[in-house]
């Protein structure tokens, strides 16, 4: 029975110890905050609750499959988890309003061909075949293997060339490209909206990224009923039953190394943790890099890389009940959609940025029937890029987002009883994320830069888990490196995947 030290609580990290823990190995979970759950957070106030980081689970089989492999009690035992049906309501800048129904491939040509005239949804369809495709082509290296030690072969873009489509051979399609060649018009904007939401300009993403509205109508989209927090805290609870210790408000401030291999950590406050095995679930950094031989990432490796945006965020809480018949998720988008990413995660918005309005069906958001709780978010340049101590900054973009989430929802100000906002610099503090960013999930293409470090480390017995690790952001990127982590330290090396 090793003795494995994990740095940090999100979900990655408890992924992984609930799993090397029922491998049989002695797990203690050192965490900075107060809290587990990283940016699985909850806010709380005057009887309403809001989620403070994903409000939606994309592939569920994730977590299912974690529940399975570490207790009795499966996933749904431990949690009410429901599908999202619609699945997203569009609001475009020219006026289009479309409503798209939950994993029904038919039911969303038929709506496209009414919203966007006859053809729509099949130009749709053909484009989510091909996302098909490059789904069943990176499916298995970028969720379910360890990053392959020749990763520069996902470097190659996976989706299809099509003919007649106009697109450039001497270098593969951007995802803009391919929305705007195979789709056209306004069409487009619901391609890239997927990308763009998790902090990708589609300009510069890979086609690739077609997988990602791929997954939301193939396999739906999921809440958690109390709020996605109640799944942090019932993989916690998972990792409790299995012996897992944790230690909340113990910051490490560095990986020990002994005769070239981790051996434990140094805590903020001069405790030294004695450990066969570390596993950083945490953003890497500084952290990982002056642990590493050299003290940085030696060539041939996937080194970190900053998150490309971080995420504005407004809780609001409104007086009347929500209406029925209200779509969970509206996406409100931005007029200046081709220059939105651009400049938007690379300084200040110009204008009205594409905002993301959550409005979950759910009572134990609200302290009575006769509120409502809604969540606004947009991506936005990290802390550092713009300051996020400015007050008139903040305002701004409040401004912006509650003028964007009227069209979502028209009587927004008059029923607005108050609001909370959370800046990249909130997120920093609660999450020790440099600069607030988000980190995407991994994408084959663009020449492998859209990759993230292999889990297994260039220091022996230092593992990476959670979304700054393969396969990247996301909650279920994030829940698939415990699987990997696992069978890397239980296996070894020729671990070749999750089955």
């Amino acid at each position: 029975m090793a003795r494995i030290a994990v740095i940090g609580a999100g979900m990655g990290a408890m992924a992984t110890a609930a799993r090397l823990a029922v491998a049989g190995h002695r797990v203690t979970v050192y965490e900075r905050a107060a809290t587990y759950g990283g940016s699985l957070g909850r806010y709380e106030r005057d009887g309403f609750a809001f989620d403070t980081g994903p409000g939606l689970l994309d592939l569920p089989a994730v977590y299912r499959d974690l529940f399975v492999k570490t207790g009795k009690r499966s996933l749904e035992d431990c949690v009410d988890l429901v599908q999202v049906d619609p699945a997203v309501r569009h609001l475009l800048a020219d006026g289009t309003d479309v409503t798209l129904p939950g994993a029904s491939r038919g039911g969303v040509a038929a709506v496209l061909d009414q919203a966007f005239g006859a053809g729509a949804g099949a130009r749709w369809s053909a484009v989510m075949g091909r996302a098909r495709e490059a789904w069943d082509r990176t499916r298995r290296p970028l969720l379910e293997e360890p990053l392959w030690p020749n990763w520069e072969v996902l470097g190659r873009e996976p989706y299809p060339y099509t003919r007649g489509s106009g697109l450039l051979r001497r270098r593969p399609p951007t995802l803009a490209e391919v929305a705007r060649r195979e789709l056209g018009g306004s069409l487009a904007r619901l391609l890239e909206a997927p990308a763009l939401e998790r902090g990708l300009d589609p300009a510069l993403t890979p086609a690739s990224a077609a997988v990602l509205p791929y997954m939301e109508h193939t396999f739906g989209s999921w809440y958690v009923r109390g709020g996605m927090r109640a799944l942090a805290t019932a993989v916690h609870e998972r990792c409790r039953e299995r012996k897992v210790e944790f230690v909340l408000g113990a910051e490490v401030r560095e990986i020990l190394v002994r005769d070239g291999r981790a051996a434990g950590l140094l805590l903020a406050d001069g405790t030294e943790v004695a450990a066969d095995t570390v596993v950083c679930g945490a953003a890497p950094g500084r952290l990982v890099e002056s642990a590493l031989p050299g003290g940085r990432w030696p060539e041939g490796t996937v080194a970190p890389h900053e998150g490309v945006a971080g995420r504005f965020t407004v809780f609001l809480a409104l007086r009347g009940a929500r209406p029925e018949g209200t779509v969970h998720r509206t996406v409100v988008h931005s007029p200046d959609a081709s220059g939105e990413a651009a400049a938007g995660f690379a300084g200040e918005h110009a204008g009205p940025p594409t905002v993301t309005v959550l409005r979950p069906d759910d009572p134990a958001t609200v302290p009575d029937a006769g509120h409502e709780a809604v969540t606004l978010s947009a991506v936005c340049a990290p802390q550092g890029v713009l300051d996020w101590s400015d007050r008139d900054l903040v305002a701004r973009y409040r401004e912006r987002l509650l003028d964007a989430a009227s069209r979502a929802v028209p009587d927004l100000r008059e029923r607005l009883l108050w609001h909370e906002v959370r800046t990249p610099a909130d997120i920093e503090a609660a999450t020790g994320a440099e600069g607030g960013v988000v980190p995407a999930p991994a994408l084959a293409g663009s020449a492998a830069t859209f990759l993230h470090p292999s889990n297994s480390s260039p220091l022996p017995g230092l593992y990476l888990a959670g979304g700054w690790s393969h396969p990247g952001g996301g909650l279920p990127h994030a829940g698939m490196t415990g699987a990997l982590v696992t069978g890397l330290i239980v296996e070894g090396p020729d671990f070749r995947g999750s089955q």
